[in-house]
């Protein structure tokens, strides 16, 4: 009897450990089959009809979700031996897409390296590289985090090599992500803030300058800034966008049957896909997406006390602000919370290496905690 009782908590504690990295799943899964179905709607006035898009965007997520479950796999503390190696191939990348021939330029931005039929977006991966080289350089030097040269000046150059080479392409939201959370890691492992303050001041205020000198940006600033007269011109797509959520309402209009997917709303299918969703599935289904996004978010930081090192720490930390900060700026930008800003809903927005980025991220958390809990049951805490 006591013995039955003993594999009965067993086997409680065994679903309790697998239940973060279920929870994930499901969410992610349930994120990702809102995003096909929206997908099929909101392509439906592009060139080659809404199949293709959508058949695009399955290809992708196969290989996104193989992506996953080989990192899931992954010995991640043998292989963050790899990561000056891949941080050296990713500034190898991002310099490449600014030569001409090899980089395509799209929308006055170069942003790609064109491999035949496919082109990759090479800032999405550098996400997944900045994260692996700032989260093993951290850890290996923690007890250095107070100096001035090991503790600020070099992780700041590996985050500012990268961000600065986004940020010229020009990329300059993917550029202010990748910083964000790359301070937020050096903040987190315990850099000083004499140090990170003043870096972050005069961070924000070049960029300030950056943007006010460009005269794209700059339009979009003042166009959200005064959305109303400019609905014609700058402030076009968030005012369909907003007009998008009204007519929705709380139970939408039908799949199929808005009009912002009719070429009223630019580039509906990619970064105002959350505006189709409030128009044709309403306050419902969005609500649904953010609470998704939550538990996301909720499950990681309350699941991240079990990590049994530094590095395992920050990795799964970043890949949490990368997915929960990009799902943000989407969601205030669409609403008309933030300026506009080209920026990808992750899971849903249409994309192959956006969609796979995240579903590598997805594996890590997968990968941590699993194994934190493996750990855990084979050598319980002390209460």
């Amino acid at each position: 009897m006591q013995a039955t009782e003993q594999q009965r908590s067993f086997k409680l504690e065994s679903w309790s450990s697998q239940a973060p990295w279920i929870l994930i799943l499901l969410s992610v899964s349930c994120l990702t089959l809102l995003g096909l179905v929206v997908l099929y709607s909101a392509s439906q006035s592009l060139v080659g009809g809404e199949l293709r898009i959508l058949k695009k965007q399955i290809i992708w997520l196969g290989i996104s979700v193989f992506c996953c479950f080989l990192t899931s796999q992954l010995n991640l503390s043998k292989f963050r031996e790899l990561s000056y190696a891949i941080y050296g191939i990713t500034i190898l990348a991002l310099v490449l897409v600014m030569v001409p021939g090899i980089g395509v330029k799209v929308n006055g931005a170069q942003r790609w390296i064109g491999l035949g039929p496919v082109r990759l977006q090479v800032s999405e991966f550098a996400k997944l590289s900045l994260l692996f080289m700032l989260a093993h350089y951290l850890a290996v030097n923690q007890r250095n985090l107070k100096t001035f040269i090991k503790g600020f000046v070099i992780p700041v150059g590996i985050l500012g090599t990268i961000v600065g080479l986004v940020f010229i392409e020009p990329d300059f939201g993917t550029a202010f992500l990748c910083a964000t959370v790359g301070f937020s890691m050096l903040f987190i492992a315990g850099a000083r803030l004499r140090y990170l303050i003043p870096t972050i001041l005069t961070g924000m205020a070049l960029f300030s300058v950056m943007v006010y000198f460009d005269p794209v940006r700059k339009k979009r600033i003042l166009s959200y800034l005064d959305i109303e007269g400019n609905i014609s011109d700058g402030a076009y797509q968030l005012w369909q966008a907003i007009l998008a959520f009204g007519a929705g309402g709380t139970w939408g209009k039908g799949l199929g049957q808005g009009r912002q997917q009719l070429s009223f709303l630019p580039e509906a299918h990619t970064d105002f896909i959350f505006a189709v969703m409030g128009e044709e599935m309403g306050f419902i289904a969005t609500g649904i997406v953010v609470f998704l996004f939550a538990t996301i978010a909720f499950v990681t930081l309350v699941n991240l006390r079990k990590s049994p090192d530094m590095f395992q720490f920050l990795i799964v930390y970043g890949a949490l602000m990368f997915i929960a900060l990009q799902a943000l700026i989407n969601i205030g930008v669409v609403t008309g919370c933030l300026p506009t800003k080209g920026m990808s809903l992750p899971f849903i927005s249409y994309g192959g290496s956006n969609l796979v980025a995240m579903f590598i991220l997805i594996g890590i958390f997968i990968n941590a905690f699993n194994n934190w809990n493996k750990t855990t049951l084979q050598t319980p805490r002390e209460l």
